[in-house]
């Protein structure tokens, strides 16, 4: 038995509802399982009060080919649906390029309105889009971990839509888990080499495992064009789309810009 008193009943306390943490913008994630970047990258960037990413995850293969990447897509509508189910979304975005270039926006976009009717949507391909015409570029350098097959289908999405990829290189890592763990250093230095030989005016280092987002403002330093990457881009792409106009500092060119009209 206990020997204290009992507690002192001060009953029910006036209490408002105000918008929330996400008052500003409430952005959804779906985020593949073996990406390690996205999320880190995601609170690199988003450092405005109000504005908040959720994450839902969904189950891929560590090993990327085109086989594995298509059978991400009916599994796509389900992590969307785990997302703050019954709350508003502003933006929801899908966080992997090379499956977005495989499916095609489209496809990825009716995916996640299965589950979110009508809400406005992205993709890193999305965003390196904006990107492009925000930079008003012509002409575009490409870095990937990717295999051969991928990048020539990412260049030839891109010139479907009027963007032609001059110079593209690979590291040529073709486990997710792997590709993470890539050198930043690695990836300055790829870039510089790309610049060195000239003839593109903007570069995008695609894949949402590099890590990219720490060292834009390094790279464009080094070579002397816009820069922008798969994690980078699609989240610029949401805020702005979400209505967030913030400068973001030390982010590089991009998050001084809002979208092309």
């Amino acid at each position: 038995m206990s020997t204290f008193p009992p507690p002192l009943d001060m009953g029910v306390l006036p209490s408002s509802l105000d918008g929330g943490a996400a008052r500003r913008a409430a952005l959804g994630l779906v985020v593949l399982a073996t990406d390690q970047t996205l999320e880190p990258e995601a609170a690199q960037l988003i450092r405005m009060p109000g504005v908040v990413p959720y994450v839902a995850r969904l189950w891929n293969d560590a090993d990327i080919t085109p086989e594995t990447l298509r059978a991400i897509q009916p599994r796509i509508a389900p992590a969307a649906d785990l997302i703050l189910p019954g709350c508003k979304l502003d933006v929801v975005g899908f966080g992997c390029t090379s499956a977005t270039m495989v499916l095609g926006e489209e496809a990825v976009f009716a995916e996640i309105r299965k589950a979110r009717p009508g809400v406005a949507c992205s993709t890193p391909i999305t965003g390196a889009l904006a990107a492009i015409a925000a930079f008003k570029a012509r002409r575009v350098g490409l870095l990937t971990p990717y295999v051969a097959e991928i990048n020539l289908r990412i260049a030839a999405y891109f010139a479907g839509r009027g963007v032609h990829v001059t110079a593209m290189a690979t590291f040529d890592r073709r486990d997710d888990l792997e590709v993470a763990r890539i050198r930043v250093a690695d990836i300055i230095d790829a870039a510089r080499r790309m610049s060195a030989q000239g003839g593109f005016d903007m570069l995008f280092v695609s894949c949402t495992s590099l890590r990219v987002a720490e060292a834009v403002a390094e790279i464009e330093a080094a070579t002397g064009v816009p820069v922008t990457s798969s994690n980078h881009a699609m989240i610029w792409h949401m805020l702005r789309t979400a209505g967030v106009d913030d400068t973001v500092v030390d982010a590089g060119r991009l998050f001084t810009m809002g979208l092309a009209g």
